[in-house]
């Protein structure tokens, strides 16, 4: 009778740490997709703002266009944004593209006709929706981020997370000197 009680009682808990680590790694794959989700989503949002910035240049090339390596830094930092790879290279390679292009508004300034056609006006506020999507993405990116970076970091789902080779994530950080949606009002 009582090694029936203990094969019973190493049954059940063989059975629950079983349970258990099919629940943690169930977890970790839904957050782990959540992210990966969350970061092609990201991406979409960019890529979005790539389309706009080859008919920002042309508006602007019009009227400037004498200013050829604003133009080419432009084309450059979009290509290399395009290229990135990981969460951390996309971060520095947005930052690059965001002080060309802040570049590229305060060479615009100094064209008040250009300022004024219905193009650029169009472009302008093609480009600050773009951004105000990709700063929406980006937080959700790095919610999700958050969620499973802690759930593979804490106890006990850190054990299954170890096990099976979850690993954290990157943030999508922005660097101080971009931080904010480009000024684009003139």
């Amino acid at each position: 009778m009582r090694g029936m009680v203990a094969l019973i009682v190493v049954i059940a808990v063989i059975v629950l740490l079983a349970l258990g680590l099919i629940l943690g790694y169930n977890r970790l794959v839904r957050l782990r997709n959540r992210t990966g989700n969350a970061w092609a989503q990201v991406d979409v949002q960019l890529r979005r703002r790539y389309d706009l910035i080859p008919n920002l240049v042309e508006a602007v090339k019009g009227y400037a266009a004498h200013e050829r390596q604003t133009f080419e830094e432009v084309v450059a930092a979009r290509s290399a944004a395009q290229a990135a790879e990981t969460v951390a290279d996309q971060a520095q390679a947005e930052n690059a593209l965001g002080a060309v292009l802040r570049r590229l508004f305060a060479l615009a300034e100094a064209y008040p006709a250009l300022r004024a056609t219905e193009n650029f006006q169009a472009l302008q506020a093609d480009l600050r929706d773009a951004e105000d999507r990709i700063a929406v993405a980006r937080q959700i990116y790095n919610d999700s981020t958050l969620s499973y970076n802690n759930t593979v970091q804490t106890v006990p789902t850190n054990l299954v997370a170890a096990l099976f080779r979850f690993t954290t994530r990157d943030f999508f950080e922005i660097g101080d000197e971009a931080r904010g949606v480009p000024q684009v009002q003139f």
